[in-house]
């Protein structure tokens, strides 16, 4: 009888001590869920699903668009971008936290307020508002160019015949992704690291761009 006793007491012990542990093995997993939630959806700021978002928005917000790049790795200091037609004061800062060198600033402002307006949501062909709103379409058929610098789908559209470079080297391969402006300021020095400016001179461009050489002198 004392035997059985014993082996009661010693079942009920190891119940209670299996009943511990799985209580600590459950704490230890909500603790780590916890974690992976807090760290899975902190500081992640999606400047624009399409290319009509609202503006304005933070030099922060920004920098932590496009393919993740920090506030730190940028410095770019926090205050309110509004985006208007026209309006590039924005343009030393955001280009020089992407590498644009100084000296190439004057003409890289020209070629966005030419192929843009300054508007980093605009696409090809796209009419916009003084706010930079897109309110119509000229029907033009070049809707792979996106973005501050227009910049046009053979550079970064995986459908297209050829090699593009900004797909293929730099996972650049959405146009969403060249309607953040951190990102298609970045894009564009990539191209001009490769090319210089002549992926915006149509002088650069062959025979078939004749005219539009003519046009842009």
């Amino acid at each position: 009888m004392l035997s059985e006793v014993r082996l009661a007491n010693k079942n009920e012990s190891e119940q209670t001590n299996m009943n511990i542990n799985k209580n600590k093995r459950n704490k230890i997993f909500s603790y780590i869920i916890g974690i992976y939630l807090v760290l899975g959806f902190t500081g992640r700021v999606v400047l624009a699903e399409s290319a009509d978002s609202t503006l304005p928005m933070t030099m922060e917000q920004i920098a932590l668009t496009g393919d993740r790049m920090t506030k730190q790795a940028l410095a770019i200091p926090t205050h309110v971008v509004e985006w208007k037609h026209g309006d590039i004061s924005w343009l030393p800062e955001l280009a020089g936290a992407v590498g644009w060198p100084k000296h190439t600033w004057k003409k890289l402002g020209q070629i966005i307020l030419r192929e843009s307006g300054g508007c980093p949501n605009r696409i090809g062909g796209s009419i916009v508002d003084k706010n930079c709103n897109i309110v119509g379409h000229t029907g033009a058929t070049n809707k792979s160019d996106s973005g501050l610098l227009q910049i046009n789908g053979v550079n970064w559209d995986p459908k297209r015949s050829g090699r593009q470079l900004l797909c293929a080297e730099h996972q650049i391969c959405k146009q969403e992704q060249l309607l953040d402006p951190v990102t298609n300021l970045r894009a564009g020095y990539i191209l001009y690291q490769k090319a210089g400016w002549d992926p915006w001179d149509p002088c650069a461009w062959g025979p078939e761009y004749a005219h539009r050489c003519k046009a842009s002198k």
